[in-house]
């Protein structure tokens, strides 16, 4: 049996299990920038930090053991880690030549993963899902909120990347491939255009999985259509599963998941994150609320596969197997073979729909209107058009660019992209009309729902005719086949009825067509023409259309209806009335749309009888003068067509309603004149933008919010804000000039922070700021914090604007408001982005930025009232006042209440703490045991300088030596290095400074989370490397210990195979029988430093005090290295043969660590204290602790030292109050006094 049909027997019998969150998992692992770059990429020129995608080349064991993981906790599909494994997406980071290679290895590893799983219990099968992420670029959205037009990828570009991707996770083993998280349709079309296209060149068979994700109240993803719409659009893939993931909770899916089920031939599944992000970007959904939510689904029949997305955690996977084990799966139901269409919103032709109006006047070659506007490059007026036609009852447009004097090519995409952005216009299906397969394809290439394809015929033949039809099936097309064959157009019934026999015959067994895909069009001919032959074409198309509906079942019937009545044009009554009596006896016959003017329909039982009789005789034939007395009675009837109107019922309001109006519905006929009333109104031209316009967008911001307006409309009312504004711009400039001020309204910065590639509200933003005078600087995605500040400096901004939209930017954004903070900014920090909130505001990022104000901005409406109030100088004080007051309310409320991460008790951590074979381990017995002091000769410490954070703290940001040559700052820390080599040199020679050490070595084990350290037998004695004194302190050894180092424990929930770590877990326990040995030291390069700053600071010599200051620091920590390697080779010497360049040294490319007190893996100040009894820092090296255990002089550093080779740096997190308490007691100190040193750690 092979694995597709394996998994459609395990669908049939039961609900199956998909696994939960992989980068919520990834986040557990505190990857850093080193972890992601592996060594393979350790000289990236970017930052790779945030690739999730590239860890299954750099970390294949944390993605495996993820895997494994889910499977434990009873996964039966697991996906592969490529979300992003695409090369659009993939060059941000400038790795897309990685990306089939990513999804090979991604689809290897878990199928490692599926494949042992199955091994260790085969009572079921799994499968591996190659996942398919939606790429960070949008082929329905303008990313330019000034052209809706514009596009920053092409359906082809997407197709390409999808295909190869697809063909890396084919090669790699998948079962089947997902194409998920769906917030623009077109993507997803783009991605099975290229997947199949492949699929079938390679002639491989892989199921598809497919799954859209809502993204707002309003039950529409992020380009604007309905749940059940993105189904029709994307059905003609003919997917085994099909359902939602990502954006809402499992409850906010019901109604979504409810019109999915009912209308999907096929296995559904939804996977849900667990709930929306709180204000501190985690998911609060517990594993047991989700479980209960979704068996409820499952218990009223809409589920086949469940399974959870952003912050579920195999404990939500394992609770939603035990829930749901017990109820059966879907039944798939017997969906009516209805046709299917969709914009934003589905079509369902129905028995009782009894007619489609296709509008006709978005056709150049039948609206000389349309054609005159389109060749002049009006398309705003073009649009109009069909938003006539939308609003005059047409449930789907036709749109035609065959022109002589037009580019098609150009022009269908152009029009199609511009819809695109009106939600009114877009809502209806689109018919692409044209005589040009070229034309037709590149509209098909720009709609996301599922139109028609207007028309195909077998006039070039067989070969052709299958081409088209095959790829109109490609992008997701129902097609209209025209009545021509190779010997030309059908004109009697059976000619017409043949030809569509034959084209049904290919449709269906040759290409895959069901019969409702399939439009016959039995050519509609003009009559009363006065050639005779032409009398009967009418009754012919009847005929035909009867015989076609009855003979071959389920497929549609057609038109052009304008055709019939082309004899009369110029005669808008008597058209009318030919087409209302042509549709009244067409639909009869079964004729189930046309291509109609919906705004010139008229009602059949309300025309003139005499018309009605003489428009009759023509179309039925029924004399042989119908013709003749047609166009004599025609005369008496000719006139103008009625009039239309659309309601203005509005333009009665009071101007600022009506701007608002305008604002809301997208609105730019009037602007201009509302603006101007509104200006004469007004005390000054600004008062307008400030008051009417932003309450109109205030009102666009809280519709957008509440899920009544969606993305589209938004960027709609952007536009009609744009034009209000430029029309103010002349009037605010010429008020400028007459007071001197000629300037923008302000300098804002913005960027997208580190790690995070979403612009889209960013880039609305600036776009509405900018319209409203304000000079925007956008710094673009994945921005790092030193090149925001360094560009806020250099360009003397007057606002930084941060955006995000993934959860990591929360707190991306809190550094840099630290990082503000530390380099004295005090300008405005406005914060914005999806997963931002004003309590995270106030209680995270407002805290760490006390300089200036700190603004959670909702959404881009409320963007330039809040700039307007920060830079307006008799504004700024009293708002920020009143901002940071509602903030530290916010604080105050939330105090105790702060969400934070599960924590395992003290018991479960130490149970879960990391496992070493002791049987299997010698510990090394130092060569040196005891106390060791010793001076340094300063140029020992000039190799193993590491220079790079020297230059951060000149805020010049780089890595050491590339920075030199940097074409921004190179200059500069050309000089910078200059002088610190200068200064460098004259500390040498004229030893300015000194450098000394000490270094403990004794015997130690573990008892518990504690390290009891005993006296050393043997005496310390000089360090061969050492240039200087000699000093040791003789320890006594007996049963009590020395000292004891009290260790924290991890107290996070870790994920699969890692452990709660703990100090205390390198080295050997005493139950082991083992005598392990531990360090401590103290070292110092600024003996004598205080004295040099004194005599520059005398001087008046800020810089060379500074950089003193600099170097000490860098002297410190390069003899913090030395002494370790001397330690490692000589004093304890369990690597005497290491031979470690300086890069090495600085990468840790050692065995051991030498963690320090008060920094992450051992947070607690206080512990320095023993640290320095023991060693005798004071006296051997000239280290003092200040009450608040600073070292003095600042340029120190103490910590231990750990041999074991697993021993690897960490970070604690937070800890529960149960490890508090027993630390308090372990340490004999209060918990009042551990909390307060222990506070940043604190989980409670």
């Amino acid at each position: 049996m092979n694995r597709t049909t394996a998994l459609q027997e395990q669908l049939a019998r039961r609900i199956l299990i998909l696994d939960g969150a992989m980068g919520t998992m990834i986040q557990q692992y505190r990857l850093g920038e080193a972890d992601f770059r592996g060594q393979r990429f350790a000289d990236w020129p970017s930052d790779l930090q945030g690739n999730n995608d590239l860890l299954v080349l750099t970390q294949p064991d944390v993605v495996r053991a993820i895997h494994t993981a889910y499977l434990e906790a009873g996964a039966d599909l697991i996906e592969t880690n490529t979300f992003n494994a695409n090369r659009i997406s993939q060059a941000d980071y400038g790795t897309e030549a990685l990306a089939y290679e990513m999804n090979v290895a991604a689809a290897r590893l878990a199928v490692e993963a599926r494949d042992e799983m199955e091994r260790r219990d085969p009572s079921r099968p799994r499968f591996v899902a190659g996942a398919l992420g939606p790429t960070n670029r949008t082929a329905s959205i303008s990313p330019d909120v000034n052209d809706a037009g514009a596009r920053n990828v092409t359906f082809d570009e997407l197709a390409d990347a999808y295909a190869e991707a697809a063909r890396g996770l084919v090669d790699g083993g998948a079962d089947l491939l997902l194409i998920e998280t769906i917030f623009d349709t077109l993507n997803a079309k783009a991605a099975i255009f290229g997947i199949t296209g492949y699929l079938e060149q390679a002639g491989i068979d892989r199921p598809l999985m497919i799954s859209g994700t809502i993204v707002d109240a309003s039950g529409r993803n992020l380009s604007g259509q309905t749940a059940e719409a993105i189904y029709t659009s994307l059905r003609h893939a003919r997917p085994l599963i099909f359902g939602l993931n990502c954006s809402l909770g499992a409850e906010a899916f019901r109604d979504n998941l409810y019109a999915i089920a009912q209308v999907a031939d096929t296995y559904t599944h939804i996977y849900p994150n667990a709930g929306l992000p709180n204000e501190f970007g985690e998911y609060d959904d517990t594993p047991e609320y989700m479980a209960g939510v979704l068996r409820d689904y499952a218990a009223h029949g809409l589920l086949n596969v469940v399974g959870g997305c952003c912050g579920t955690t195999p404990a939500h996977i394992r609770a939603f197997a035990e829930a749901l084990r017990d109820l059966p799966p879907r039944a798939i139901p017997d969906v009516p073979p209805y046709p299917r269409f969709s914009g934003l919103e589905p079509l369902v032709i129905t028995p009782q729909t009894n007619f489609v109006n296709v509008g006709e006047r978005t056709n150049v070659t039948g609206s000389r209107r349309f054609a005159k506007l389109i060749l002049a490059g009006d398309y705003a007026a073009a649009l109009d058009v069909a938003r006539q036609q939308v609003e005059n009852g047409a449930q789907m447009i036709d749109i035609n660019m065959d022109e002589g004097m037009l580019d098609a090519e150009a022009a269908m995409p152009r029009f199609l992209n511009l819809i695109a952005g009106e939600p009114d216009i877009a809502r209806v299906p689109v018919v692409l009309d044209s005589s040009k397969w070229s034309v037709i394809e590149a509209g098909l290439k720009c709609v996301q729902g599922r139109s028609v394809v207007n028309s195909i015929s077998l006039k070039e033949g067989e070969a052709e005719f299958l081409r088209q039809a095959r790829l109109a099936r490609r992008y997701g097309a129902a097609v209209i086949v025209m009545a021509f064959d190779e010997n030309g157009q059908a004109e009697t019934v059976e000619q017409r009825v043949a030809i569509a026999h034959r084209v049904y015959r290919l449709l269906t067994e040759q290409v895959g067509f069901a019969p409702q895909e399939i439009i016959f069009d039995p050519n509609i001919f003009a009559v009363g023409t006065g050639i005779e032959e032409h009398n009967a074409y009418a009754l012919a198309y009847f005929e035909a259309a009867r015989r076609i509906k009855a003979e071959l079942p389920g497929v549609l019937i057609s038109g052009g209806l304008s055709n019939v009545s082309f004899a009369f044009r110029g005669n808008d009554p008597v058209r009318e009335a030919m087409h209302a009596a042509f549709l009244y006896h067409g639909i009869r016959a079964g004729m189930d749309m046309g291509i109609v003017n919906a705004g010139q329909l008229a009602i059949y039982e309300e025309l003139d009888k005499e018309l009605l009789e003489r428009v009759e005789d023509v179309l039925l034939n029924r004399r042989p003068d119908a013709t003749e007395r047609l166009v004599s009675f025609a005369d008496t009837v000719k006139g103008e067509a009625k009039e239309k109107h659309e309601d203005l019922a509005w333009r009665a309001l009071p101007v600022n309603e009506r701007l608002s109006h305008a604002l809301v519905k997208g609105i730019n006929a009037y602007i201009e004149q509302d603006v101007e009333e509104a200006r004469q109104l007004a005390a000054r031209p600004l008062h307008v933008i400030e008051g009417p316009l932003m309450d109109g967008m205030n009102i666009v911001g809280d519709l957008f919010g509440a899920g009544k307006m969606f993305l589209p409309q938004v960027v709609k009312s952007a536009r009609v804000m744009k034009q209000a504004v430029a029309y103010l711009v002349p009037y605010i400039e010429a008020e400028k000039a007459q007071s001197g001020d000629r300037g923008p309204a302000g300098r804002i910065l913005m960027a997208t922070v580190k790690g995070d590639v979403h612009d889209i509200g960013k880039n609305i933003v600036g776009v509405v700021l900018g319209c409203n005078n304000y000079e925007v600087i956008d710094l673009g995605v994945m921005t790092p914090a030193h090149k925001i500040l360094e560009t806020a400096r250099r360009e003397k901004v007057d606002i930084i604007g941060l955006s995000g939209l993934i959860t990591p930017s929360l707190e991306e954004m809190r550094h840099v408001a630290r990082e503000m903070e530390r380099e004295g900014f005090d300008i405005p920090l406005l914060i914005g982005g999806a997963t931002t909130s004003k309590v995270h505001t106030a209680v995270k990022i407002d805290p760490e930025y006390q300089r200036g104000p700190v603004i959670h901005v909702v959404d881009a409406s409320r963007a330039v009232g809040v700039a307007a109030q920060l830079l307006n100088r008799e504004q700024r004080d009293a708002f920020a006042a009143d901002v940071r007051g509602e903030y530290a309310a916010l604080r105050a409320s939330r105090e105790g209440r702060a969400g934070q991460k599960r924590l395992a008790t003290l018991a479960e951590a130490r149970a879960n703490r990391l496992a070493i074979d002791w049987s299997a381990y010698t510990p090394p017995a130092p060569n040196r045991p005891g106390v060791t002091a010793f001076d340094v000769e300063l140029d020992a410490l000039c190799d193993t300088i590491d220079w790079t954070p020297f230059f951060t703290v000149w805020e010049l940001h780089g890595k050491f030596p590339a920075i030199l040559d940097d074409p921004v700052v190179g200059e500069a820390a050309r000089h910078l290095y200059a002088d610190a080599r200068r200064m460098l040199a004259q500390i040498i020679d004229e030893r300015l400074l000194r450098a000394r050490a000490v270094v403990g070595l004794f015997p130690a084990v573990a008892d518990g989370d504690d390290i009891l350290v005993y006296a050393a037998d043997g005496a310390g004695g000089q360090a061969s490397g050492g240039a200087g004194e000699t000093g040791h302190r003789p320890l006594t050894t007996d049963h009590s210990p020395l000292a004891t180092i009290h260790c924290l424990r991890q107290q996070m929930e870790r994920p699969p195979g890692r452990p709660n770590l703990s100090l205390a877990d390198y080295v050997a326990p005493a139950a082991s029988g083992l005598t392990d040995t531990v360090g401590f030291f103290a070292v110092t390069a600024g003996l004598g430093l205080e004295e040099i700053v004194r005599g520059y600071e005398a001087a008046h010599d800020d810089y060379d005090a500074i950089l003193a200051k600099a170097l000490a620091d860098r002297l410190a920590e390069s003899l913090a290295e030395y002494t370790h390697r001397c330690v490692r080779r000589e004093l304890w010497g369990y690597a005497p043969d290491e031979a470690l360049d300086n890069d090495a040294l600085i990468a840790e490319q050692y065995r051991g660590i030498r963690p320090a007190p008060g920094y992450p893996s051992c947070p607690d100040h206080t512990e320095k204290g023993e640290l320095f009894r023991v060693l005798g820092a004071t006296e051997a090296a000239g280290i003092h602790l200040t009450e608040s255990y600073a070292m003095l002089p600042a340029a120190s550093v103490s910590g231990y030292y750990f041999a074991h080779p697993q021993a690897a740096y960490f970070g604690l997190g937070r800890i529960g109050r149960d490890q508090v308490e027993d630390y308090a007691a372990r340490k004999g100190m209060s918990v009042e006094l551990v909390e307060r040193w222990l506070a940043s750690n604190l989980g409670y």
